[in-house]
């Protein structure tokens, strides 16, 4: 691969314009103003996966094949977790830098983000279950239900800018953990995002040659219903064959496994109408759109999303609850993501005179646009 400019990329999962203000991020914006400071839009459903992949392969849904969290498969009742590169569609930015000759590396909180994006890495490592070499070198990282291990991470991040110059990009990859815990301006917030803010400065001033990139995957919102659709539906006497939130992951602390999008899969064609009402009328959802409709609307991949497609207000959620209970009042502080509510995102580039927007990004899918314009389009 030719001599090129290095890039940093900070995915900062759950970074919510709210939290990113100049106040609690001051070193963040300083390197927006710079270059570019924006607000755009996250790719809908708004949970990690699904923007993850559209970031990292600078697509939509409809493109790269991820629409959520969580996969199931009408046509042999197969689910299962929506983590595996073998679902994406098409390859990453980090893939292809690596098909180029170059090297890509990626650091996640999670593991899920290696099985799903770490194809082609020169080095991938996830803080949860981080090689021995480097718990050797850093310490061990805090537990993932902390706001920690997001520190650990950027030291880390810090000391490989410092320490290989040979790698062409490093993907960072937050968790929302303390999102989902602490509203903005409350103190513990204020804490967690002080320490992430000076560690990922510290990281850019560690390569000051590099290209800095950086947004989030959804905003994040409190909380105050959860719907479970299908015993919602049973109890009205229309029962369908399997109804799931598309944020539903293994990191249940965080929210449970609820959010604001949810597919429905119908047990027969016949019921869409009746169903539809039914969903529209219940307090909290705001819309129900047919699977052609959301795919056109969303950009979504048809064959990867429900018969029908609801969304909640900005207080509702949709997931699965114990038998014979089919919706519940959630606790004061709960705070979650998933739908229309939380799509706006902030985006900031700077240092990147030499990969440059060929016009203004309106999504955080098109964070590295540049990349295909500039490194891989030579």
């Amino acid at each position: 691969m030719p001599t090129r400019q290095r890039v940093i990329v900070a995915m900062i999962d759950g970074l919510d314009p709210g939290y990113a203000t100049p106040d609690a991020m001051p070193e963040l914006n300083r390197l927006g103003d710079t270059g570019t400071s924006t607000l755009v839009d996250a790719v809908a459903p708004t949970v990690t996966n699904a923007n993850n992949a559209g970031i990292s392969c600078a697509a939509w849904p409809s493109e790269h094949g991820i629409t959520g969290n969580y996969y199931y498969d009408p046509a042999t009742g197969e689910e299962d977790y929506m983590e595996n590169a073998e679902l994406l569609l098409r390859p990453t930015l980090l893939t292809q830098v690596a098909d180029a000759g170059g090297k890509a590396a990626l650091l996640t909180a999670k593991r899920k983000t290696i099985s799903l994006l770490g194809t082609g890495t020169t080095l991938a490592v996830a803080a949860e279950e981080p090689p021995a070499a480097f718990v050797d070198r850093y310490g061990p990282p805090p537990g993932i239900y902390s706001a920690g291990i997001n520190h650990w991470l950027w030291t880390v991040a810090a000391d490989l800018l410092r320490t290989r110059p040979d790698l062409d990009l490093l993907y960072v990859h937050t968790t929302d953990y303390p999102m989902h815990a602490w509203a903005p301006g409350t103190p513990p917030s204020n804490d967690h995002l002080a320490e992430l803010d000076a560690l990922i400065g510290e990281a850019v001033h560690a390569a000051p040659d590099a290209a800095f990139f950086a947004t989030a995957d959804h905003g994040m919102n409190a909380k105050s219903l959860v719907y479970d659709l299908g015993q919602t539906l049973a109890k009205r006497d229309a029962p369908i064959r399997r109804a799931l939130s598309a944020e539903k992951d293994k990191y249940v602390r965080h929210h449970r496994t609820f959010g604001g999008t949810a597919w429905v899969w119908l047990d027969d064609p016949r019921d869409e109408g009746r169903v539809t009402d039914l969903l529209g009328a219940l307090p909290g959802v705001e819309r129900v759109l047919t699977r052609g409709d959301a795919a056109r609307t969303f950009r979504l991949h048809p064959d990867r999303i429900g018969d029908l497609v609801v969304l909640g207000d900005e207080h509702t959620v949709f997931g699965d609850l114990d038998p014979g209970n089919d919706h519940e009042a959630l606790p004061a502080g709960y705070r979650s993501h998933g739908g229309l509510h939380e799509v706006r995102v902030p985006l900031f580039a700077c240092n990147n005179e030499s990969l440059p927007y060929l016009a203004t990004p309106r999504h955080n899918k098109d964070l590295l646009t540049p990349l295909l314009n500039g490194w891989l389009a030579s």
